[in-house]
């Protein structure tokens, strides 16, 4: 009755190295049924419901990264283990402490395991992801510094030594995972939270699958509470989880791959064969498109995860309304954020040794933070940049704090200050076009790619070519133009949207995922694009 080409089934199950598993693809949404099922049925066995969700949580990531999947258990189980003699060495702190502070001197075995825990967990995101770029790096400096080595060959001296990349693999997510857990060993060193004592527990915090590859980076003091509790999913948690998902899907599915696959990527390609104004309108795509692929992501991480009885942190909270780039980093990737900050800046001092000391911390902070994304002197020039501008804004708000958006931020003592309309619209202006700027580092394939988009916009803009451009572009500019609009949506309104699809009947929901599916397939125009953040 039914013609099923199984060897294709069987193909589509296994792992493909060139389409893996992501939330917006068909067999990501046919196993995802297939799943609920399983995990509705295991709601009230608590053990069982863990190791079935670790086990499909492996399979996908097995999907993303094939055997690599060895990795994952390989941190999850050294850093259990870690942990465990850890906490046994020191007890933990009464009360959670401030970040970056240890509730005492720690014996030196526990230091020494968590410089083991940093080792291993490092030492494995180093060798994958910045072999060929420090082996690059060293050579470029030897043969700078007239360095001659031995040929293996002749025996005679090389006048110049030259890196053979190597064929290295990058694992999926590998920079999400690891942070997570060295989150958790830190912390319980720290004395801010207890080891676990079930490494299937662990297993499933570390390995969960809706924020496996892409973050959000979930905290273990955040998630752990909520493992053995009992599974409740509120008509408010399911509505919600709905809505996120529907949202993330249509930013990523509809927005983000159409504005990349249509426009953006041509121009990043062969930015010197258009015009300055097709460059700039292709700064403002990638702009919109990194936004839409990134907070869709966790838009669905977050909405599957209230779907299956969990809370995850917000990610992503409107970036480019931001007056600041200080504020621009408390709204854009906020786990990550707010994770370089209590791990690695206030380890570093923070701000607890003067205002250069400070600036030091910051820029050292971002620095390494751009090289988090990429082994590439673009990805450090990004961060760099972007700590300077942090640095920049602080001294600002120090000699102008009447003109620094700065002094309009919520804090402790002012939770809702009262905004200068004025500096907040002129900084915003101009926080959004530094931000776009330099996502051009992020984006472009080299820095000479880059300076080639920033002259073509410097030296030929075209501007009376616009109307041309609308013209041949209408679905792109269409798209660009909704995108910005519901970004710049006044919260109000983008809440009611909310409310509304978290409190309207089944059936309603159900009809609406449908039809975004079927607007999906009417905007696709080539196979389903992979996350930018996969690549991190």
């Amino acid at each position: 009755m039914f013609d099923i080409d199984y060897s294709r089934l069987i193909q589509e199950l296994l792992y493909q190295p060139q389409s893996p598993m992501i939330f917006s693809s068909g067999i990501f949404l046919f196993l995802f049924l297939g799943f609920t099922l399983i995990y509705s049925l295991l709601s009230k066995a608590d053990t069982l419901r863990i190791l079935f969700v670790t086990l499909f949580s492996y399979y996908f990531y097995y999907k993303s990264s094939g055997l690599f999947f060895w990795l994952l258990a390989l941190v999850t189980v050294s850093d259990y283990y870690i942990a465990q003699a850890i906490g046994r060495l020191s007890s933990p702190a009464p009360q959670p402490l401030p970040a970056g502070q240890a509730s005492a001197a720690k014996p030196p075995l526990a230091r020494f395991l968590l410089l083991l825990s940093l080792v291993l967990d490092l030492g494995l995101l180093v060798f994958f992801k910045y072999t060929n770029f420090l082996g690059e790096t060293l050579c470029t400096l030897l043969s700078a510094a007239g360095v001659h080595v031995p040929s293996a060959i002749s025996g005679s001296y090389l006048q110049s030594v030259a890196w053979q990349p190597r064929d290295i693999f990058l694992p999926v997510g590998i920079s999400f995972f690891t942070f997570q857990s060295l989150s958790y060993t830190i912390d319980v060193y720290r004395g801010n939270i207890r080891p676990l004592s079930r490494l299937l527990d662990y297993a499933f915090y570390v390995s969960f699958f809706p924020q496996l590859v892409a973050g959000p980076i979930v905290r273990a003091r955040d998630f752990i509470p909520q493992i053995r509790r009992p599974l409740l999913v509120t008509s408010q948690m399911f509505g919600t989880g709905v809505f996120y998902v529907v949202a993330g899907l249509f930013k990523k599915a509809v927005i983000s791959d159409y504005i990349s696959v249509n426009f953006v990527e041509r121009i990043f390609n062969q930015p010197d064969l258009y015009s300055g104004l097709e460059n700039l309108l292709a700064v403002y795509g990638y702009t919109l498109q990194i936004y839409c692929d990134f907070s869709g992501y966790s838009d669905m991480a977050i909405g599957i995860a209230l779907l299956l009885g969990f809370q995850f942190p917000q990610n992503f909270n409107n970036p480019y309304r931001s007056a600041s780039i200080t504020e621009f980093w408390r709204r854009w990737h906020i786990s990550l954020s707010s994770w370089l900050k209590d791990y690695l800046y206030i380890s570093l001092g923070g701000n607890r040794h003067g205002k250069f000391r400070q600036y030091l911390n910051l820029l050292a902070t971002m620095l390494l933070g751009g090289l988090w994304h990429g082994a590439s002197l673009n990805f450090i020039l990004w961060g760099g940049i972007h700590g300077l501008l942090l640095c920049l804004d602080k001294i600002w708000h120090t000699l102008c704090p009447l003109l620094s958006p700065l002094s309009y931020l919520p804090s402790k003592h002012q939770p809702h200050p009262a905004k200068n309309r004025l500096v907040t619209l002129v900084g915003g202006l101009l926080t959004f076009h530094l931000v776009a700027a330099l996502w051009v580092l992020f984006r472009a394939p080299s820095f000479g790619i880059a300076q080639q988009m920033f002259v073509q916009i410097s030296q030929h803009f075209q501007p009376q070519i616009l109307l041309q451009w609308l013209t041949s572009y209408k679905a792109v500019a269409t798209l660009m133009l909704l995108g910005y609009l519901l970004h710049f949506l006044p919260t109000a309104l983008s809440d009611k949207a909310k409310t509304l699809v978290t409190h309207s009947p089944l059936l309603v929901k159900a009809l609406l995922i449908v039809l975004l599916v079927w607007v999906v397939i009417q905007v696709k125009s080539s196979d389903v694009q992979p996350f930018i953040y996969f690549q991190f």
